[in-house]
Protein backbone atom coordinates (compact mmCIF):
# COMPACT_ATOMS: atom_id res chain seq x y z
CA UNK A 1 0.00 0.00 0.00
CA UNK A 2 2.82 2.76 0.63
CA UNK A 3 4.59 2.00 -2.43
CA UNK A 4 0.51 2.10 -4.06
CA UNK A 5 0.29 5.64 -2.12
CA UNK A 6 3.40 6.78 -3.46
CA UNK A 7 2.57 5.88 -7.21
CA UNK A 8 -0.16 7.68 -6.84
CA UNK A 9 1.17 10.86 -5.18
CA UNK A 10 3.34 10.63 -8.24
CA UNK A 11 1.29 10.63 -10.73
CA UNK A 12 -0.74 13.49 -9.28
CA UNK A 13 2.35 15.50 -8.86
CA UNK A 14 2.77 14.44 -12.95
CA UNK A 15 -0.54 15.54 -13.63
CA UNK A 16 -0.62 18.73 -11.11
CA UNK A 17 3.06 19.52 -13.34
CA UNK A 18 1.12 18.91 -17.39
CA UNK A 19 -1.44 21.49 -16.37
CA UNK A 20 0.60 23.95 -15.13
CA UNK A 21 2.85 23.47 -18.25
CA UNK A 22 -0.33 23.91 -20.24
CA UNK A 23 -1.22 26.89 -18.54
CA UNK A 24 2.09 28.79 -19.06
CA UNK A 25 2.06 28.13 -22.91
CA UNK A 26 1.15 31.40 -24.62
CA UNK A 27 0.37 31.92 -28.49
CA UNK A 28 0.37 35.20 -29.96
CA UNK A 29 -1.12 34.71 -33.65
CA UNK A 30 -0.86 37.73 -35.89
CA UNK A 31 -2.96 38.66 -38.99
CA UNK A 32 -2.82 41.27 -41.89
CA UNK A 33 -5.51 44.25 -42.75
CA UNK A 34 -7.79 41.96 -44.90
CA UNK A 35 -10.84 39.61 -44.52
CA UNK A 36 -9.07 36.23 -45.00
CA UNK A 37 -6.20 36.75 -43.37
CA UNK A 38 -8.46 38.03 -39.99
CA UNK A 39 -10.32 34.58 -40.81
CA UNK A 40 -6.87 32.52 -40.63
CA UNK A 41 -5.18 34.12 -37.70
CA UNK A 42 -8.77 33.72 -35.86
CA UNK A 43 -9.04 30.11 -36.78
CA UNK A 44 -5.49 29.82 -35.43
CA UNK A 45 -5.89 31.53 -32.30
CA UNK A 46 -9.43 29.38 -31.71
CA UNK A 47 -7.50 26.41 -32.33
CA UNK A 48 -4.95 27.23 -29.70
CA UNK A 49 -7.13 27.81 -26.99
CA UNK A 50 -8.76 24.11 -27.49
CA UNK A 51 -5.48 23.00 -25.42
CA UNK A 52 -6.20 25.23 -22.67
CA UNK A 53 -3.70 27.65 -23.59
CA UNK A 54 -3.85 31.11 -23.72
CA UNK A 55 -3.94 32.66 -27.11
CA UNK A 56 -4.25 36.25 -28.25
CA UNK A 57 -5.30 37.50 -31.91
CA UNK A 58 -3.25 40.81 -33.08
CA UNK A 59 -5.45 41.33 -36.18
CA UNK A 60 -5.07 43.64 -38.70
CA UNK A 61 -0.75 44.34 -38.37
CA UNK A 62 -0.58 46.97 -41.26
CA UNK A 63 1.01 45.24 -44.79
CA UNK A 64 4.02 42.12 -45.27
CA UNK A 65 6.59 45.04 -43.57
CA UNK A 66 4.89 45.03 -40.15
CA UNK A 67 3.42 41.79 -39.37
CA UNK A 68 7.59 39.88 -40.43
CA UNK A 69 8.70 42.56 -38.30
CA UNK A 70 6.28 42.04 -35.67
CA UNK A 71 7.54 37.72 -36.19
CA UNK A 72 10.86 38.50 -36.13
CA UNK A 73 10.76 40.64 -33.13
CA UNK A 74 8.93 38.24 -31.26
CA UNK A 75 5.91 39.83 -30.78
CA UNK A 76 3.97 37.42 -32.34
CA UNK A 77 4.55 33.92 -32.92
CA UNK A 78 2.51 33.15 -36.01
CA UNK A 79 0.55 34.15 -38.49
CA UNK A 80 -0.96 33.19 -41.83
CA UNK A 81 0.91 34.36 -45.30
CA UNK A 82 1.00 33.28 -48.66
CA UNK A 83 4.02 31.31 -50.79
CA UNK A 84 4.18 33.82 -53.82
CA UNK A 85 4.67 36.40 -50.86
CA UNK A 86 7.31 34.47 -49.28
CA UNK A 87 9.09 33.26 -52.46
CA UNK A 88 9.39 37.17 -53.43
CA UNK A 89 9.05 39.72 -50.41
CA UNK A 90 10.59 37.15 -47.72
CA UNK A 91 13.15 35.26 -49.23
CA UNK A 92 13.04 37.32 -52.46
CA UNK A 93 13.50 34.92 -54.90
CA UNK A 94 12.93 35.23 -58.73
CA UNK A 95 9.75 36.18 -60.23
CA UNK A 96 7.62 32.86 -60.89
CA UNK A 97 -3.49 37.40 -56.35
CA UNK A 98 -4.52 38.11 -59.82
CA UNK A 99 -5.62 41.54 -62.50
CA UNK A 100 -9.57 41.30 -63.01
CA UNK A 101 -12.08 43.24 -64.20
CA UNK A 102 -16.27 42.99 -64.81
CA UNK A 103 -17.48 40.31 -66.86
CA UNK A 104 -19.38 43.28 -68.81
CA UNK A 105 -16.09 45.12 -69.37
CA UNK A 106 -14.16 42.13 -70.47
CA UNK A 107 -17.18 41.66 -72.95
CA UNK A 108 -16.91 44.91 -74.52
CA UNK A 109 -13.16 44.95 -74.64
CA UNK A 110 -12.21 41.91 -75.58
CA UNK A 111 -10.20 41.28 -72.03
CA UNK A 112 -9.11 37.92 -71.39
CA UNK A 113 -5.84 37.55 -70.74
CA UNK A 114 -3.63 39.98 -68.93
CA UNK A 115 -1.52 40.14 -72.29
CA UNK A 116 -4.93 41.85 -73.61
CA UNK A 117 -4.06 45.10 -71.61
CA UNK A 118 -1.35 45.72 -73.59
CA UNK A 119 -3.14 47.22 -76.81
CA UNK A 120 -5.40 49.65 -74.51
CA UNK A 121 -3.45 51.98 -72.12
CA UNK A 122 -6.67 53.94 -71.38
CA UNK A 123 -8.36 51.57 -68.59
CA UNK A 124 -8.12 52.56 -65.61
CA UNK A 125 -5.93 50.79 -63.49
CA UNK A 126 -6.70 51.12 -59.33
CA UNK A 127 -3.94 48.56 -57.83
CA UNK A 128 -3.82 48.13 -53.77
CA UNK A 129 -0.86 49.83 -52.37
CA UNK A 130 0.92 46.75 -51.11
CA UNK A 131 0.85 45.19 -54.64
CA UNK A 132 1.47 48.45 -56.57
CA UNK A 133 5.09 47.95 -54.88
CA UNK A 134 5.73 44.51 -54.04
CA UNK A 135 8.56 43.08 -56.24
CA UNK A 136 5.97 40.40 -57.14
CA UNK A 137 3.24 42.69 -57.81
CA UNK A 138 2.76 45.59 -60.36
CA UNK A 139 6.33 46.44 -61.03
CA UNK A 140 7.15 43.01 -62.04
CA UNK A 141 3.53 42.47 -63.60
CA UNK A 142 4.01 45.46 -65.52
CA UNK A 143 7.69 44.56 -67.10
CA UNK A 144 7.10 41.11 -67.91
CA UNK A 145 3.81 41.78 -70.26
CA UNK A 146 5.06 45.25 -71.65
CA UNK A 147 1.81 47.03 -70.01
CA UNK A 148 1.17 51.16 -70.58
CA UNK A 149 -1.02 51.74 -68.09
CA UNK A 150 -0.23 54.22 -65.26
CA UNK A 151 -2.09 52.46 -61.59
CA UNK A 152 -3.38 54.34 -58.70
CA UNK A 153 -3.61 53.53 -55.22
CA UNK A 154 -6.63 52.43 -53.82
CA UNK A 155 -7.33 50.95 -50.89
CA UNK A 156 -8.58 46.82 -51.52
CA UNK A 157 -11.40 46.62 -49.36
CA UNK A 158 -12.50 50.20 -51.52
CA UNK A 159 -11.56 48.59 -55.10
CA UNK A 160 -14.09 46.05 -55.13
CA UNK A 161 -17.23 49.24 -54.96
CA UNK A 162 -14.92 51.71 -57.43
CA UNK A 163 -15.29 47.98 -60.39
CA UNK A 164 -19.17 47.84 -59.81
CA UNK A 165 -19.65 51.28 -60.20
CA UNK A 166 -17.37 51.77 -62.94
CA UNK A 167 -14.86 54.22 -61.55
CA UNK A 168 -12.01 51.77 -62.33
CA UNK A 169 -11.52 49.18 -65.14
CA UNK A 170 -9.24 46.66 -63.49
CA UNK A 171 -7.67 45.88 -59.54
CA UNK A 172 -6.09 43.10 -57.99
CA UNK A 173 -7.94 40.39 -56.42
CA UNK A 174 -7.53 37.17 -54.10
CA UNK A 175 -8.59 34.10 -55.84
CA UNK A 176 -10.75 33.32 -53.23
CA UNK A 177 -12.33 36.86 -52.30
CA UNK A 178 -16.42 36.11 -51.99
CA UNK A 179 -17.33 39.31 -54.13
CA UNK A 180 -15.88 37.86 -57.40
CA UNK A 181 -19.20 35.93 -57.89
CA UNK A 182 -21.36 38.25 -56.06
CA UNK A 183 -19.93 41.27 -58.64
CA UNK A 184 -19.74 39.34 -61.10
CA UNK A 185 -15.92 39.74 -62.17
CA UNK A 186 -13.58 38.32 -64.71
CA UNK A 187 -10.48 36.79 -63.47
CA UNK A 188 -7.54 37.54 -66.52
CA UNK A 189 -5.61 34.56 -67.24
CA UNK A 190 -1.58 34.58 -66.40
CA UNK A 191 -0.97 34.12 -69.86
CA UNK A 192 2.73 34.44 -69.56
CA UNK A 193 2.76 32.42 -66.46
CA UNK A 194 4.00 35.04 -64.20
CA UNK A 195 2.31 34.52 -61.13
CA UNK A 196 3.65 31.86 -58.19
CA UNK A 197 0.78 29.83 -56.43
CA UNK A 198 -0.55 31.89 -53.43
CA UNK A 199 -1.39 29.35 -51.24
CA UNK A 200 -1.92 29.73 -47.43
CA UNK A 201 0.89 28.83 -45.30
CA UNK A 202 1.61 29.26 -41.42
CA UNK A 203 4.86 31.64 -40.72
CA UNK A 204 5.85 31.23 -37.23
CA UNK A 205 8.83 31.29 -34.80
CA UNK A 206 11.08 28.36 -34.89
CA UNK A 207 10.84 28.00 -31.31
CA UNK A 208 7.10 27.87 -31.12
CA UNK A 209 6.85 23.84 -31.05
CA UNK A 210 8.74 23.60 -28.26
CA UNK A 211 7.41 26.53 -26.14
CA UNK A 212 4.01 25.67 -27.11
CA UNK A 213 3.38 21.90 -27.90
CA UNK A 214 0.08 21.02 -26.95
CA UNK A 215 -0.72 24.47 -29.07
CA UNK A 216 1.43 23.36 -31.86
CA UNK A 217 0.21 19.83 -32.34
CA UNK A 218 -3.60 20.90 -32.81
CA UNK A 219 -2.18 23.95 -35.10
CA UNK A 220 -0.83 21.12 -37.04
CA UNK A 221 -3.69 19.35 -37.70
CA UNK A 222 -5.55 22.20 -39.52
CA UNK A 223 -3.13 21.54 -42.29
CA UNK A 224 -4.68 20.48 -45.44
CA UNK A 225 -8.66 21.56 -44.12
CA UNK A 226 -9.26 24.73 -46.00
CA UNK A 227 -9.92 24.47 -49.52
CA UNK A 228 -10.41 27.36 -51.99
CA UNK A 229 -14.46 26.53 -51.32
CA UNK A 230 -14.43 26.50 -47.80
CA UNK A 231 -12.18 30.29 -47.79
CA UNK A 232 -14.70 31.40 -50.52
CA UNK A 233 -17.74 30.91 -48.00
CA UNK A 234 -15.90 31.86 -45.24
CA UNK A 235 -14.90 35.09 -46.91
CA UNK A 236 -18.94 35.53 -48.06
CA UNK A 237 -19.86 35.11 -44.25
CA UNK A 238 -17.62 38.18 -43.41
CA UNK A 239 -17.91 40.38 -46.35
CA UNK A 240 -22.10 39.38 -47.25
CA UNK A 241 -23.53 37.92 -44.21
CA UNK A 242 -21.74 41.21 -41.48
CA UNK A 243 -21.22 37.72 -38.96
CA UNK A 244 -17.77 38.39 -37.38
CA UNK A 245 -14.34 36.76 -37.75
CA UNK A 246 -14.88 35.13 -34.71
CA UNK A 247 -18.28 33.51 -35.40
CA UNK A 248 -16.73 32.22 -38.80
CA UNK A 249 -13.73 30.97 -36.95
CA UNK A 250 -15.99 28.86 -34.22
CA UNK A 251 -18.13 27.79 -36.60
CA UNK A 252 -15.32 26.23 -38.89
CA UNK A 253 -13.83 24.84 -35.99
CA UNK A 254 -17.16 23.10 -35.18
CA UNK A 255 -17.84 21.65 -38.46
CA UNK A 256 -20.72 24.33 -39.01
CA UNK A 257 -19.30 26.22 -41.97
CA UNK A 258 -21.17 26.47 -44.88
CA UNK A 259 -20.86 26.95 -48.68
CA UNK A 260 -20.55 30.14 -50.66
CA UNK A 261 -23.51 32.86 -48.57
CA UNK A 262 -25.94 34.76 -50.09
CA UNK A 263 -26.01 38.85 -49.29
CA UNK A 264 -27.80 39.46 -46.46
CA UNK A 265 -28.03 42.98 -44.48
CA UNK A 266 -25.08 44.39 -42.10
CA UNK A 267 -25.93 45.42 -38.67
CA UNK A 268 -26.74 49.06 -38.72
CA UNK A 269 -24.52 51.55 -37.76
CA UNK A 270 -26.06 51.84 -34.61
CA UNK A 271 -24.94 48.60 -33.34
CA UNK A 272 -21.67 48.59 -34.92
CA UNK A 273 -21.27 51.84 -32.68
CA UNK A 274 -22.38 50.09 -29.51
CA UNK A 275 -21.01 46.82 -29.57
CA UNK A 276 -19.33 45.00 -26.74
CA UNK A 277 -15.89 46.54 -27.92
CA UNK A 278 -17.04 50.29 -27.32
CA UNK A 279 -15.29 50.49 -23.42
CA UNK A 280 -12.39 48.24 -24.55
CA UNK A 281 -11.43 50.24 -27.82
CA UNK A 282 -12.47 53.59 -25.66
CA UNK A 283 -10.31 52.65 -23.11
CA UNK A 284 -7.22 51.98 -25.41
CA UNK A 285 -7.77 55.32 -27.21
CA UNK A 286 -7.72 57.38 -24.30
CA UNK A 287 -4.33 55.98 -23.23
CA UNK A 288 -2.79 55.91 -26.34
CA UNK A 289 -4.00 59.77 -26.33
CA UNK A 290 -3.04 60.50 -22.36
CA UNK A 291 -0.06 59.12 -22.11
CA UNK A 292 1.86 60.13 -25.68
CA UNK A 293 0.32 63.72 -24.66
CA UNK A 294 1.75 64.11 -21.38
CA UNK A 295 5.38 62.18 -22.49
CA UNK A 296 5.09 65.46 -25.46
CA UNK A 297 4.49 67.82 -23.19
CA UNK A 298 7.24 66.52 -20.67
CA UNK A 299 9.64 66.61 -23.64
CA UNK A 300 8.20 69.32 -25.52
CA UNK A 301 7.76 72.35 -23.13
CA UNK A 302 11.41 72.37 -21.83
CA UNK A 303 12.66 72.20 -25.05
CA UNK A 304 10.27 75.02 -26.33
CA UNK A 305 11.72 77.48 -23.55
CA UNK A 306 15.24 75.77 -24.33
CA UNK A 307 14.78 77.56 -27.52
CA UNK A 308 13.34 80.50 -26.63
CA UNK A 309 15.80 81.64 -24.12
CA UNK A 310 18.46 80.21 -26.77
CA UNK A 311 18.30 81.47 -30.17
CA UNK A 312 21.27 79.74 -31.43
CA UNK A 313 19.39 76.10 -31.16
CA UNK A 314 15.86 77.30 -31.78
CA UNK A 315 16.26 76.45 -35.64
CA UNK A 316 17.91 73.25 -35.58
CA UNK A 317 15.50 72.39 -32.89
CA UNK A 318 12.52 73.32 -34.99
CA UNK A 319 13.62 71.60 -37.81
CA UNK A 320 13.81 68.12 -36.02
CA UNK A 321 10.29 68.53 -34.70
CA UNK A 322 9.25 69.44 -38.16
CA UNK A 323 10.88 66.80 -39.87
CA UNK A 324 9.02 64.32 -37.19
CA UNK A 325 5.60 65.36 -39.19
CA UNK A 326 6.68 64.77 -42.66
CA UNK A 327 7.32 60.98 -42.09
CA UNK A 328 4.26 58.90 -42.62
CA UNK A 329 2.52 57.36 -39.63
CA UNK A 330 2.72 53.49 -40.97
CA UNK A 331 5.94 53.92 -41.74
CA UNK A 332 7.06 55.40 -38.56
CA UNK A 333 5.23 53.08 -36.91
CA UNK A 334 6.83 50.05 -38.58
CA UNK A 335 10.56 51.36 -38.30
CA UNK A 336 10.07 51.39 -34.72
CA UNK A 337 9.02 47.63 -34.02
CA UNK A 338 12.44 46.45 -35.09
CA UNK A 339 14.27 48.90 -32.99
CA UNK A 340 11.74 48.59 -29.93
CA UNK A 341 11.60 44.79 -30.76
CA UNK A 342 7.89 44.52 -29.82
CA UNK A 343 4.36 45.65 -31.50
CA UNK A 344 1.46 47.14 -29.80
CA UNK A 345 0.71 50.14 -27.28
CA UNK A 346 4.78 51.21 -26.27
CA UNK A 347 5.79 51.87 -30.51
CA UNK A 348 2.50 53.57 -30.97
CA UNK A 349 2.94 55.32 -28.14
CA UNK A 350 6.50 56.44 -29.45
CA UNK A 351 5.08 57.82 -32.31
CA UNK A 352 2.07 59.60 -31.37
CA UNK A 353 4.42 61.38 -28.59
CA UNK A 354 6.89 62.53 -31.77
CA UNK A 355 4.29 63.52 -33.86
CA UNK A 356 2.65 65.69 -31.03
CA UNK A 357 5.53 67.74 -30.38
CA UNK A 358 5.45 70.24 -33.08
CA UNK A 359 2.67 72.45 -32.17
CA UNK A 360 3.55 72.09 -27.94
CA UNK A 361 7.28 73.18 -28.85
CA UNK A 362 6.48 75.53 -31.47
CA UNK A 363 4.15 77.77 -29.08
CA UNK A 364 5.84 77.00 -26.21
CA UNK A 365 8.89 79.26 -27.65
CA UNK A 366 6.40 81.62 -29.62
CA UNK A 367 4.55 82.15 -26.22
CA UNK A 368 7.80 82.70 -24.49
CA UNK A 369 9.19 85.17 -26.69
CA UNK A 370 6.17 87.51 -26.63
CA UNK A 371 6.40 87.79 -23.08
CA UNK A 372 7.64 91.77 -22.29
CA UNK A 373 11.13 91.72 -21.49
CA UNK A 374 10.35 94.55 -19.31
CA UNK A 375 8.49 92.67 -17.32
CA UNK A 376 11.27 90.23 -16.98
CA UNK A 377 13.30 93.16 -16.07
CA UNK A 378 10.83 94.17 -13.90
CA UNK A 379 10.81 90.75 -12.01
CA UNK A 380 14.58 90.47 -11.55
CA UNK A 381 14.28 94.07 -10.12
CA UNK A 382 12.12 92.83 -7.67
CA UNK A 383 14.53 90.49 -6.14
CA UNK A 384 13.34 87.18 -7.93
CA UNK A 385 15.61 84.82 -9.20
CA UNK A 386 15.75 83.90 -13.10
CA UNK A 387 13.93 81.14 -12.05
CA UNK A 388 11.24 82.29 -9.63
CA UNK A 389 10.96 84.74 -12.65
CA UNK A 390 10.14 82.25 -15.20
CA UNK A 391 7.47 80.17 -13.17
CA UNK A 392 5.97 83.75 -11.76
CA UNK A 393 5.92 85.92 -14.80
CA UNK A 394 7.32 84.17 -18.26
CA UNK A 395 5.07 80.87 -17.83
CA UNK A 396 1.72 82.61 -16.69
CA UNK A 397 1.67 85.24 -19.58
CA UNK A 398 2.56 82.68 -22.18
CA UNK A 399 0.05 80.12 -21.21
CA UNK A 400 -2.52 80.52 -23.31
CA UNK A 401 -0.64 80.17 -26.38
CA UNK A 402 1.11 77.27 -24.63
CA UNK A 403 -2.29 75.97 -24.56
CA UNK A 404 -3.34 76.49 -27.78
CA UNK A 405 -0.53 74.22 -28.67
CA UNK A 406 -1.17 71.61 -26.03
CA UNK A 407 -4.50 71.77 -27.57
CA UNK A 408 -3.52 71.69 -31.33
CA UNK A 409 -1.37 68.79 -30.23
CA UNK A 410 -4.08 66.54 -28.00
CA UNK A 411 -6.71 66.88 -31.22
CA UNK A 412 -4.23 65.72 -33.62
CA UNK A 413 -3.12 62.86 -31.38
CA UNK A 414 -6.86 61.65 -31.12
CA UNK A 415 -6.95 61.55 -34.89
CA UNK A 416 -3.51 59.98 -35.64
CA UNK A 417 -4.03 56.99 -32.85
CA UNK A 418 -6.51 55.66 -34.95
CA UNK A 419 -3.35 54.21 -37.23
CA UNK A 420 -1.80 52.57 -34.20
CA UNK A 421 -4.30 49.81 -34.52
CA UNK A 422 -2.29 48.57 -37.52
CA UNK A 423 0.37 47.95 -34.99
CA UNK A 424 -1.73 46.08 -32.66
CA UNK A 425 -2.65 48.73 -30.39
CA UNK A 426 -6.22 48.75 -30.69
CA UNK A 427 -8.23 52.16 -30.04
CA UNK A 428 -10.76 53.06 -32.32
CA UNK A 429 -8.96 52.04 -35.41
CA UNK A 430 -9.28 48.82 -35.11
CA UNK A 431 -13.20 49.32 -36.49
CA UNK A 432 -11.78 51.50 -39.17
CA UNK A 433 -9.40 48.75 -40.48
CA UNK A 434 -11.71 45.86 -40.06
CA UNK A 435 -14.34 48.40 -42.06
CA UNK A 436 -11.96 48.89 -44.69
CA UNK A 437 -11.03 45.41 -45.39
CA UNK A 438 -15.03 44.54 -45.53
CA UNK A 439 -15.89 47.69 -47.42
CA UNK A 440 -18.30 48.01 -44.72
CA UNK A 441 -19.19 51.59 -44.13
CA UNK A 442 -21.24 51.13 -40.74
CA UNK A 443 -18.19 49.72 -39.41
CA UNK A 444 -15.79 52.93 -40.65
CA UNK A 445 -18.31 54.98 -39.23
CA UNK A 446 -18.49 53.07 -35.78
CA UNK A 447 -14.84 53.79 -35.49
CA UNK A 448 -14.50 57.23 -36.97
CA UNK A 449 -17.11 59.02 -35.21
CA UNK A 450 -16.33 58.17 -31.78
CA UNK A 451 -12.86 59.35 -32.73
CA UNK A 452 -14.23 62.69 -33.87
CA UNK A 453 -16.71 62.74 -30.71
CA UNK A 454 -13.42 62.53 -28.86
CA UNK A 455 -11.42 64.87 -30.47
CA UNK A 456 -14.04 67.86 -30.00
CA UNK A 457 -14.73 67.08 -26.40
CA UNK A 458 -11.06 67.08 -26.34
CA UNK A 459 -11.12 70.43 -28.25
CA UNK A 460 -14.05 71.62 -25.89
CA UNK A 461 -12.07 70.76 -22.62
CA UNK A 462 -8.78 72.56 -23.66
CA UNK A 463 -10.97 75.51 -25.10
CA UNK A 464 -12.06 75.70 -21.60
CA UNK A 465 -8.90 75.35 -19.67
CA UNK A 466 -7.90 78.30 -22.17
CA UNK A 467 -10.46 80.48 -20.90
CA UNK A 468 -9.32 79.95 -17.14
CA UNK A 469 -6.06 80.51 -17.66
CA UNK A 470 -6.71 83.96 -19.68
CA UNK A 471 -9.08 84.96 -16.26
CA UNK A 472 -6.09 84.09 -14.32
Amino acid sequence: MPGVRKALLFLMFLACGMVVAQADERVVVGSKRFTESYILGEIVAQTARTTGVRAEHRPGLGNTAVVLEALKAGSIDIYPEYLGTVEQEILKLPTGSAPATTEALAGQRGLRRISDLRAQPDLRVALSQEFLGRADGWPGLAARYGLPQRPSAIDHGLSYAALATARIDVTDIYTTDARIAELKLHTLQDDAHYFPRYDAVLLYRADLPQRAPLAWQRIAGLQGRIDTARMIAMNAEAELQGRSFAQIAAGFLSGDAGTVATPSAHSSFWQRLTADDLGRLTRQHLLLVAVSLALATLIGVPLGALAAAWRPISGPVMAVVGLMQTIPSLALLAALIPLLGRIGTVPAIVALTLYALLPIVRNTATGLEQVPRALKDAGLALGMTRAQCFRLVDLPLAAPVLLAGLKTAAVLTVGTATIAAFIGAGGYGERIAQGLALNDGAMLLAGAVPSAALALLTQGAFALLERWAARR
